[in-house]
């Protein structure tokens, strides 16, 4: 069964059905298993199927695969949108070249009208490449219209957040999604914190405990904070309400 979320990520169309985002764009395609959150990986069975189905851009399947082709997209975006990047894989892929990143980075930095939303679980190597790009650049931060983030789903890997804290941007995110047991995250220098659980056939629970936990947080800590679902089989099927009400904060931009 194809969930909204990965026919809107399959499109790579101009709109998403991702609560917190516009658009997705996906200049790379396909990725590898690095922890638990992965077990369940949507965008794996989704590029497995079309493969199946002989679609071009998944010839390779669920391997990482650059495609300059796709580089360019946003620049003909003219009306304004939050893009997700690389919904469909991982910007900071061991298997990513500098080069092509560079190219990722100077499509983001040459449209600031839109503002993009770079998730990774690989953050120690995000630290390392804006590192070296601000330096090359002559800059003190990466700008506030692309935002750099992490994906934790427990405490094991928690110290993806500590090399998150030391990218040197203007606005940090956190995915705890699917969160998969309680955490307790320092989230002082974290702007923005989404929550939620996971979708699909084999689903694992999440205990609103843990979601509280890091609402109470955000608070603490004047973080943002996004409960995108409680998931189940379908990515709506238990809704998104936390204790009837609906959160759906986004970082605040100077």
């Amino acid at each position: 069964m194809v969930t909204d979320i990965e026919s809107a990520n399959v499109r790579n169309v101009m709109s998403s059905n991702i609560e917190w985002t516009d658009a997705t764009w996906n200049p790379a395609t396909g990725c590898s298993k690095v922890s638990p959150g992965c077990k369940n990986c949507y965008a794996e069975t989704m590029s497995v199927r079309l493969q199946a189905m002989k679609q071009k851009k998944y010839v390779n399947g669920f391997k990482y695969t650059e495609h300059p082709d796709e580089l360019e997209k946003p620049i003909h975006w003219k009306k304004p949108r939050m893009i997700f990047v690389n919904s469909m894989s991982d910007l900071f892929h061991e298997d990513a070249t500098y080069s092509f990143i560079d190219f990722v980075f100077e499509i983001m930095m040459a449209t600031p009208r839109h503002t993009y939303q770079v998730l990774t679980k690989r953050p120690k190597r995000m630290k390392e490449y804006v590192l070296n790009y601000c330096r090359k650049n002559n800059l003190e931060e990466i700008p506030n219209h692309i935002w750099l983030g992490t994906s934790i789903e427990n405490e094991d890997v928690m110290y993806r957040l500590d090399e998150l804290k030391n990218v040197k941007c203007k606005i940090k995110f956190v995915s705890f999604e699917p969160l998969l047991g309680m955490v307790y995250p320092d989230l002082e220098g974290i702007n923005w914190a989404i929550v939620g659980g996971e979708s699909g056939a084999h689903a694992r629970r999440i205990e609103k405990q843990w979601v509280e936990r890091i609402q109470r947080l955000c608070a603490m800590h004047d973080t943002a904070f996004f409960f995108k679902q409680w998931g189940g089989r379908f990515p709506k099927q238990k809704g998104s309400l936390l204790d009837g009400k609906k959160y759906q904060e986004f970082p605040k931009i100077d």
